[in-house]
């Protein structure tokens, strides 16, 4: 009954809403999650340090995003891609994408001075990124941004990745995110599903048994679930149309990484992409 009335509240949480003014005082940022990964931001780059899983899990993301694209009716963009990486930590995803020879432009943006300031650090010692127009960061978060004024300023690919648990207003910052992707473009985001799986593997065995991730990473009570997720984009005008949703469990193993788990999304780790419509 308890995990049955918090689910409910969750979902109440997820789908209420309203309006939300870009440049104004409402934030999604939480102080205590900005102090958590300032903390966290001089081992981001350290593959065997506190971000170990998300080095180890980025080529799932590209894999991801490749599996949205090309699973739409109509054609992938033939036009070179700009993605909009918000909450892009120290940048693991937001530099690989700029490699990519599909892509014209990355802006990755972070309320985090510390992890910004890391992540421009790190590419500078790329000199494909160097200098180059491929990549920015911002230290801002979405709600700091200005609302695209055109198509062309609108992003082919947002993404948020591990972003979402850490969020207290859930709907509130999702909806700040929608003006930013240009019709036909995708909202590509992992999570974890608020399951007594998860947290088992996150919470007591990640944090407490095997300390993969520092204490206090996690708070289970924010996690949202995929049907949530979905029942949330089904209610957003111009959104999720003609199957336009996508999800894929994920799971960690121990020896092996991460590997793609079919259905897996109802009890852990998982990925989701929802498209804008087209018309």
């Amino acid at each position: 009954m308890a995990t049955r009335t918090l689910a409910l509240r969750n979902l109440h949480r997820l789908c209420k809403s309203r309006t939300i003014r870009h440049n104004s005082t409402s934030s999604s940022v939480n102080p205590a999650e900005v102090s958590h990964f300032n903390a966290l931001a001089s081992t981001w780059w350290d593959p065997h340090g506190s971000s170990r899983l998300l080095h180890l899990m980025n080529p799932l993301r590209h894999d991801f995003i490749t599996s949205c694209l090309t699973s739409q009716a109509t054609p992938a963009p033939s036009h070179k891609l700009r993605y909009l990486d918000v909450g892009c930590g120290g940048g693991i995803f937001a530099e690989s994408a700029a490699r990519l020879a599909s892509t014209a432009h990355v802006t990755g943006i972070d309320p985090s001075a510390e992890v910004i300031k890391v992540a421009l650090e790190h590419a500078r010692q790329d000199p494909m990124l160097h200098g180059s127009e491929r990549l920015q960061y911002l230290n801002k978060s979405i709600e700091d941004m200005p609302i695209p004024r055109s198509v062309e300023e609108q992003y082919d690919v947002l993404t948020l990745f591990e972003v979402v648990e850490h969020i207290d207003q859930p709907a509130l910052f999702l909806k700040s995110c929608l003006p930013f992707v240009r019709p036909g473009g995708w909202l590509v985001l992992s999570t974890i599903a608020r399951t007594w799986t998860s947290w088992i593997t996150t919470k007591l065995i990640a944090e407490e048994v095997v300390r993969l991730v520092p204490r206090g990473t996690h708070q289970w009570e924010k996690y949202v679930n995929e049907e949530e997720m979905r029942s949330f984009f089904r209610t957003q005008h111009g959104w999720a149309s003609s199957g336009g949703i996508k999800a894929m469990g994920c799971m960690y193993v121990p020896g092996v990484g991460w590997i793609m788990v079919a259905g897996g999304e109802q009890w852990g780790n998982y990925f989701f992409g929802v498209r804008k419509d087209t018309g």
